[in-house]
């Protein structure tokens, strides 16, 4: 394999734009919209299947007690995702390339077989969610994952990254509904805010599923896919250094909705802890919720489910495609007609065809894949950040003004430390449930 030799960029010329305005607010908003949308995705995106499992698992479970953890991990979710925005637009390649050129192929390939395994698998757990969605909304797996399949393909495949970047912006958006289906279970704000404020443990104390459970909250907040999209999102959208600012409040922004929805996830999975229901996922506890909250409650849960999982799939599936044509040397970009990257399409077609056929096949042991994929995300997700670090301190890649400072490096450090206790404790606590009972 190779990889596309492109130098450091320099700041270019802003862009022209037709539009005047008269204002400075005018114009800084203007300036804003043209640079958001990463941050907001790669943040939200990462609301997929999974985690509307687990944060609406964590409230059935725990009930309010663990809203806390959110606040917790939205700086760190930030300080993350601001890294990858600012080596994007330094070097205006994706995360892929920057790994096999500084790293060389050894670390690029483990690098890239990792992601690519790890995406496949979640892609898989996406149209799971839609397949157990949509069953009990009454439409047969068999229409509607081909349906949504088919959807994810026309979405990339119109040759405009400005079209996607749109419509997956509206999806995001629409996650604004959990916080109506939030306000439905009348949980008493005070409490609420002090659960979020005050760090508290369930009547039970800390044993192994709390653990257990925390952990994957973690490990859902922050997948390693994500580092890879943004980068190659920053770099096909062309920002620049004049940028940096505004791509830096888009990831805030994001990364701010993002731990808001999650906590509207845990208030309706809280309710069902309120109101002592038992189900295994989401799309039982929306039937189960039925009776109390009625129809929109229970078509609420499950359409947003399958727009999680859309969501998920699309940001995952090209992060992987934007990886794959990245170190192959192809041309990768949304900005191309099929016919012009026809490679980098492939990949990305290739893949969401696989997911949905496999899911599709009677009998697939579907959890054994979700439990997979939370383990093999947990060992990847810190040698990809360790990676990160290191490229964020190449002052030969980036020069004195864009590498880390001293601040950065003590608080990225501490985060790569941290996730590599949970990831080592999450893999501990599936490979030996027993272990980490207290």
């Amino acid at each position: 394999m190779t990889v596309m030799e492109s130098p450091v960029r320099t700041p270019q010329r802003p862009a022209e734009t037709q539009t005047r305005v008269s204002r400075r607010w005018q114009q800084q908003l203007l300036l804003f919209l043209m640079v958001a949308g990463p941050g907001l995705i790669v943040m939200e995106a990462d609301n997929d299947a999974g985690a509307v499992s687990t944060y609406v698992q964590a409230g059935a479970q725990y009930g309010n007690h663990l809203l806390w953890i959110l606040l917790l991990l939205l700086p760190i979710t930030y300080f993350t995702q601001e890294m990858v925005a600012r080596l994007g637009i330094a070097t205006g390649q994706g995360h892929a390339a920057m790994i096999y050129q500084r790293f060389g192929k050894w670390w690029g390939r483990f690098s890239l077989i990792d992601l690519l395994f790890v995406n496949f698998l979640t892609l898989v757990t996406e149209f799971a969610a839609i397949s157990l969605a949509c069953t009990h909304l009454g439409i047969a797996p068999a229409i509607a994952v081909p349906v949504a399949a088919a959807g994810l393909v026309l979405l990339v495949a119109t040759g405009s990254y400005l079209r996607w970047e749109r419509t997956v912006i509206v999806l995001c958006l629409i996650d604004v509904l959990w916080f109506v289906l939030a306000a439905r279970t009348h949980a008493a704000l005070p409490a609420v805010v002090r659960s979020t404020l005050v760090p508290s443990l369930p009547h039970g104390g800390i044993t192994g599923d709390f653990i257990f459970l925390v952990i994957a909250i973690v490990g859902t907040t922050i997948a390693p896919w994500q580092l890879f999209f943004q980068q190659s999102c920053v770099a096909e959208k062309r920002l620049r250094f004049a940028d940096l600012k505004w791509a830096r409040l888009d990831t805030m922004l994001g990364a701010i909705f993002t731990m808001l929805v999650a906590g509207a996830m845990m208030l309706v999975g809280a309710w069902g802890f309120h109101h002592h229901l038992a189900f295994d996922d989401p799309a039982q506890l929306a039937d189960a919720l039925l009776p109390f909250g009625g129809e929109l409650m229970h078509r609420g849960i499950l359409l947003l489910m399958v727009n999680a999982s859309v969501l998920g799939a699309t940001a995952i599936s090209l992060a992987s495609s934007w990886a794959y044509g990245e170190v192959m040397g192809w041309p990768h970009s949304l900005h191309k007609k099929v016919w012009e990257a026809p490679g980098f399409y492939a990949a990305y077609i290739l893949t969401i065809g696989a997911a949905a056929g496999i899911v599709l096949i009677p009998r697939v042991p579907l959890q054994l894949v979700i439990v997979s994929v939370q383990v093999l995300a947990g060992l990847m997700l810190p040698s990809a950040i360790i990676f990160l670090q290191l490229l964020l301190n190449d002052r030969a890649l980036l020069g004195d003004r864009w590498v880390n400072r001293r601040w950065n490096n003590w608080v990225n450090w501490s985060i790569v430390v941290l996730l590599f206790a949970l990831s080592l404790t999450l893999a501990l606590q599936v490979l030996a449930p027993h272990a980490l009972h207290l």
